[in-house]
């Protein structure tokens, strides 16, 4: 089991990635950050808007199911928002940004999964 800091550094030692954070979606507020590159206090509170707006279009759907990771794809770079499944850490998402050119989107993706299960809050 894992800090919030300790989750972030991991999602940082994944190749490729640029920044993470680790992020409460009902108040968009982030409870750790590792890296540079760009505002993720402000990313945290703009993604938790594309969280939000996700899971209403999916409950006005009807769709009984959950979000695993939701991706977006820069000229330059992933964006990949992962939920936290476990019950300690329900609300809570992970965010990086990985560098295209460095990273393998497949490989990332499977870490991040890692480190959002062993999270412990």
């Amino acid at each position: 089991m894992t800090t919030p800091n300790d989750s972030v550094a991991q999602a940082l030692a994944i190749d490729g990635c640029l920044a993470a954070a680790l992020v409460d979606y009902d108040s968009g507020m982030t409870l750790a950050t590792a890296g540079a590159g760009l505002d993720l206090e402000l990313a945290a509170a703009g993604n938790t808007e594309v969280v939000r707006a996700k899971m209403r279009v999916m409950d006005s759907l009807g769709l009984d199911d959950k979000i695993e990771d939701i991706l977006i794809t820069l000229g330059k770079q992933f964006h990949l928002i992962r939920l936290v499944s476990s019950v300690s850490g329900q609300g809570l998402f992970f965010y990086v940004v990985l560098d295209k050119t460095r990273a393998n989107l497949a490989m990332a993706r499977r870490q991040l999964q890692t480190v959002e299960q062993s999270i412990q809050i």
